[in-house]
């Protein structure tokens, strides 16, 4: 299917995308990012971009420029929404590479963003379809959030590294990125689901370690917040020890499991 995705500054569009973020974020009228700041963001040369089909948008993406004290220019892609609906299917991917474009036609090589760890299709679209890596585990980043996606939670992230013209962006812009293959990585479970979804931790030293997600954190925060937030600290000790403990994440598999390895000395 084919989308058109372009730079938006009206502030017609500009208020088109913003009520899209809110309906994607389940709070129709209250969006997550208002139209005037979008305008100012569009205006001083960022990146806000609409995709649309048929004349419809169903999809947007909004990033601006930062710099960290020690490190070059980069892209901090704050928010992407996309309509759901069998319709979009694909689009979240048409779009980052569109922002991967953009930034690379202007000499910026590196973007950053955010993502709950929690939300398996998140970590295998960021960590495996799209090739970035995951260097750090934030905790409760956001503080609280009411949102329809993340209410009755907390906040935490791991930062998302997108080396832009780094042979793993490449390979995945040519959807040529290969799947972890948990068969083969011969690691140890730190955390998993159990019989009722609970999830089950253990301690490891292997060189290789495995870290599963539940199926659907969103629909777990509804059902059950007191499991969800059971899921949250779980992986906050599992994943985020991990990290701190010097494994880093190699990817992320379609079924919801993290793939880590003790870093190289």
């Amino acid at each position: 299917m084919k989308y058109e995705i372009s730079g938006l500054s009206e502030l017609a569009d500009l208020r088109r995308l913003a009520e899209l973020f809110a309906v994607v974020w389940g709070r129709p009228g209250e969006p997550p990012i208002s139209s005037d700041i979008l305008k100012a963001l569009a205006h001083s040369g960022n990146y806000v971009a609409g995709a649309f089909l048929d004349g419809r948008l169903i999809g947007g993406l909004v990033g601006w420029l930062g710099r960290d004290p020690s490190e070059h220019l980069h892209m901090h892609s704050h928010i992407l929404g996309v309509l759901p609906g069998s319709e979009a299917h694909g689009l979240g991917f048409e779009l980052k590479q569109h922002q991967r474009r953009w930034c690379l036609a202007r000499g910026v090589t590196s973007m950053e963003w955010t993502t709950d760890p929690l939300v398996r299709r998140n970590a295998y679209f960021n960590l495996t379809k799209l090739g970035a890596v995951a260097p750090r585990y934030l905790v409760d980043f956001y503080g609280e959030m009411r949102d329809g996606i993340n209410a009755g939670d907390e906040s935490d992230r791991l930062l998302i590294r997108w080396e832009l013209d780094s042979r793993q962006a490449e390979a995945a812009a040519a959807g040529d990125a290969p799947d972890p293959d948990l068969a083969t990585a011969g690691g140890e479970t730190i955390l998993s689901a159990g019989a009722d979804q609970e999830p089950i931790a253990a301690t490891s030293s292997a060189r290789v370690l495995l870290c599963q997600t539940p199926a659907d954190i969103v629909a777990l925060r509804r059902s059950a917040p007191a499991l969800a937030r059971g899921w949250r600290i779980a992986l906050r000790n599992a994943l985020g020890g991990s990290l701190s403990a010097g494994y880093i994440i190699a990817g992320a598999t379609r079924s919801g499991w993290y793939v880590l390895e003790r870093r190289a000395e």
